[in-house]
């Protein structure tokens, strides 16, 4: 069998091409340039050129071809423009997922099979397993045998969530030769084999585009545009209708009598925790989380799903300014009056260039707590900001995927209006997987999480998992 190895220069797509090499497979290798410095002025710390020349010495080393590709007008087409329309409405998405999706399991798969491969392989920290029925034999469904994606054996590198998004002819045509490996075993194969990739550092930042500020990247396109930083005080919760429907809908969701929790506790994704199915988890979830009544939930209207996972709208905090004299000549000067709900606290460069939980980049002093941001509006162009972990506006406990964004990587278990199921979820890279109720309805599919959400943003992924770790399917926000 024939197998072209995307080759990037790192150590992880090293070690899959020799080991193809070893268990006897055809291997080439194939190198992808998708992002041209010379299209802007933008450098990331991701050089290509440099990369080119480690993953050529790579195939030298292990002795199989070596081929380059230019793809860059397609990463470009379908990634680039893809990122700026998605933050340009007030979204954030995850150019990676896309990345994999449109270029590397399509347009670098075409490439491949046009050099006569039948399989490429990557070095993602995954695995793929076919789907066997009761018999033993691989299922096949419209004449495409089925596949099982599970997470990769190290818990840190899992990178099955930038997969989410592959469809079943995809994953049959890739092999990933390293998902059942650790990262320090796989950086051990590379030295015992000499690789000149062995101790190269992973890539990080934008998928082939680097470790770049953010906001200098989209300002290619986007224009800056100044406006309001606007501070939302914890009274806003206290008489906001949205917010009180929130925590009284889910109050009566749940099992026992009680007040339902809103507020999820903060540790860091790469903190330690108790283990639950090769993840991380904070020690006291189990005690903490929502348990709610799955009879209660099914009795949901459409209309009152829909409200628990619409974000709050922070509209209504309006500022008026009055008149009033300073200093010993009483110079008439204007203010803003005082609001017990918000206080305008800085400026911004533009409200697209900044996304829901980021705490970096706002310059604003004077609290003892981080300031995170909990809300962006894109046509008035303010940022809500609030301030500590604990912030009422971090934490989201249901998220909505429209019926049009829903994907099933095993469209077998698809699941059909009325019906409620319990998943393991995550709505970002190297997040703890989450326990939620899934809910189908004509409108889309609801997720109601056990324990409260942060930071979550519309246009970021949720991907869902069985409890044996396979992933099932994933949606945008």
């Amino acid at each position: 069998m024939k197998v072209c190895v995307g080759l990037s220069g790192g150590v992880d797509s090293s070690v899959a091409a020799l080991l193809l090499k070893q268990q006897g497979y055809d291997v080439f290798a194939m190198f992808m340039q998708n992002w041209h410095d010379a299209d802007s002025t933008l450098h990331g710390d991701c050089e290509w050129e440099e990369d080119r020349f480690v993953a050529e010495m790579v195939a030298r080393k292990i002795g199989i071809p070596f081929y380059f590709i230019d793809l860059s007008k397609e990463y470009r087409q379908r990634v680039v423009d893809y990122m700026f329309n998605e933050y340009s409405n007030g979204r954030t998405p995850n150019p990676d997922v896309l990345c994999n999706r449109e270029i590397k399991f399509d347009a670098f798969l075409e490439a491949a099979r046009k050099l006569g491969a039948d399989m490429v392989a990557t070095g993602h920290y995954c695995r793929k397993e076919p789907l066997l029925d009761a018999d033993g034999r691989q299922v096949v469904l419209d004449g495409q045998p089925q596949w099982r994606i599970l997470e990769g054996t190290d818990p840190n590198k899992d990178q099955s969530y930038f997969l989410c998004q592959l469809s079943q002819e995809q994953i049959g045509m890739a092999l990933f030769p390293i998902g059942h490996l650790t990262k320090p075993e796989v950086r051990q194969i590379a030295h015992d084999a000499d690789l000149p990739s062995a101790d190269k550092k992973d890539s990080q930042g934008i998928c082939f585009v680097g470790k770049v500020d953010l906001p200098t990247f989209l300002k290619q396109k986007l224009a800056p545009k100044e406006g309001d930083v606007v501070e939302v005080y914890d009274a806003f919760y206290e008489q906001d209708p949205e917010y009180s429907f929130v925590r009284q809908t889910l109050s009566l969701l749940l099992k026992d009598q009680g007040e339902a929790r809103m507020i999820t506790e903060y540790s860091s994704e790469d903190s330690g925790g108790a283990s639950f199915n090769n993840r991380k988890v904070s020690s006291d979830a189990s005690s903490l989380a929502n348990e709610y009544d799955e009879a209660k939930v099914a009795a949901l209207s459409d209309e009152d799903l829909e409200r628990l996972s619409r974000p709050l709208s922070y509209d209504s905090i309006r500022f008026e300014t009055e008149t009033y004299r300073s200093g010993k000549h009483h110079v008439k000067k204007t203010r803003y009056k005082e609001n017990p709900f918000g206080k305008i606290v800085g400026r911004h460069e533009g409200a697209q260039f900044y996304t829901i939980g980021q705490r970096k980049g706002l310059s604003i002093g004077g609290h003892k707590d981080s300031i995170f941001i909990i809300a962006t509006d894109i046509e008035k162009n303010v940022i809500y900001v609030g301030e500590g972990h604990s912030h009422k506006g971090l934490s989201r406990c249901c998220v909505k995927v429209a019926c049009e964004n829903i994907h099933w990587i095993r469209e077998d278990l698809a699941m059909k209006d009325g019906e409620i199921r319990r998943y393991r979820v995550r709505v970002r890279y190297r997040q703890p997987l989450q326990d939620a109720l899934l809910v189908k309805r004509a409108s889309g599919l609801y997720f109601l999480f056990s324990m409260p959400q942060r930071g979550v943003s519309s246009g970021q992924f949720a991907v869902w998992h069985a409890a044996d770790g396979e992933m099932l399917g994933s949606g945008v926000i």
